[in-house]
């Protein structure tokens, strides 16, 4: 039936003669998204989380944070349905989110709950509390094994500092190894060389990977506070625009173009930025490719995962319709009112295909 159901969505896409081919795809979508500020109404010990709670700042209530919950549930269960309807996306990395007590909650928040999302969290020090994780269809996703690398302050005067750390999640998709990096770099009051640091700390975390397995398939994904032609992601980490400059064991940044075109995943000042980026490993690309919209099954060799799309997921409900701010994200807060909205950051997707067994 999933198999039914995945072919169906791929063929919906209007993929060039698909059909003439002698060919079944299936089709995964893997996301991210930045929860802004999922927090519960409760104080974990030795976090500055004083703000959510009911006598902080946002007077944040168990009514807001249910409606916070059933909010992001729903952003997260739409993302993947493009292509894939009624199934979405088979792992979403996710940013800003307090503790796992957040995230059994958002688990068991509809449409999350019919589905049987997990998650994977391991307690980062941040000082806000705030951490990656990982969402995933167990039905689709099995997890081996779970890193939280941290991040390692080189400066002396940073030696009491943390921030969140790389969430490193190895499993199989596919019947292949894939592994997912989830960050968070510092922020942009931070100043650049915080953030190219990190890019610096994912490439080894990177080149550890493929060290240990050549043919692993890689997503590294998350806020980065930069844009993909920052010096952080296009030096540091060294993840190209174009993917025919990617050489082996390399990484492909699909957003360049994206952002470059005049959109991106949230605004500041009237201007996009995509901070919001899910960065492919060289082993996901195909030289038939070429980055071109229009290939034909046979142009690819799909006998393992491949590239297929990215996309900025984009729901009217996620925008604000009227006032000052309208076509901005919908947050949750802004100026000081409960918005009950989203998140001021938009969620992203990549797809990958593989040709399905017979």
């Amino acid at each position: 039936m999933r198999k039914t159901i995945i072919l169906l969505a791929l063929l919906l896409t209007s993929i060039g003669t698909l059909h003439a081919q002698d060919k079944k795809l299936n089709l995964y979508a893997i996301g991210f998204y930045n929860l802004e500020n999922l927090f519960d109404t409760c104080h974990d010990v030795g976090k500055n989380d004083y703000e959510y709670l009911p006598d902080g700042r946002n007077r944040w209530t168990g009514l807001k944070y249910s409606r916070k919950l059933k909010n992001m549930a729903r952003v997260l269960g739409d993302m993947g349905t493009d292509k894939i309807p009624g199934l979405g996306c088979a792992v979403i990395g996710v940013s800003e989110v307090e503790n796992a007590k957040c995230l059994t909650d958002l688990c068991n928040t509809e449409p999350l709950k019919a589905r049987g999302y997990q998650f994977v969290h391991v307690e980062g020090p941040d000082q806000r509390g705030v951490d990656c994780a990982l969402l995933y269809n167990p039905k689709l996703f099995k997890v081996r094994d779970v890193k939280l690398v941290p991040y390692v302050y080189v400066l002396p005067a940073d030696s009491n500092r943390a921030t969140r750390g790389f969430l490193t999640v190895s499993g199989t998709l596919a019947d292949e190894h894939v592994t997912i990096i989830v960050n968070h770099l510092p922020s942009r009051f931070a100043g650049s060389f915080y953030r190219e640091e990190g890019g610096r700390q994912i490439h080894i975390v990177k080149d550890s990977l493929m060290k240990d397995d050549p043919n692993v398939k890689l997503f590294i994904m998350g806020d980065m506070n930069d844009d993909p032609q920052d010096k952080s992601m296009a030096e540091a980490l060294g993840a190209k625009r174009k993917m025919k400059d990617v050489e082996r064991d390399g990484l492909w940044n699909p957003w360049w173009d994206v952002l470059a075109s005049g959109t991106g995943t949230l605004q500041y000042d009237g201007k996009w930025n995509l901070f919001d980026q899910i960065i492919v490993s060289q082993s996901l690309l195909d030289p038939g490719m070429k980055g071109r919209t229009d290939f034909k099954v046979g142009d690819i060799d799909c006998s393992t995962l491949k590239y297929y799309r990215h996309q900025i997921f984009r729901r009217d409900y996620l925008f604000q319709k009227e006032g000052k701010y309208k076509g901005n994200t919908m947050r949750t807060h802004a100026g000081g009112a409960w918005l009950d909205g989203f998140s001021d950051h938009l969620p992203t997707v990549v797809y990958v295909v593989k040709e399905a067994r017979p």
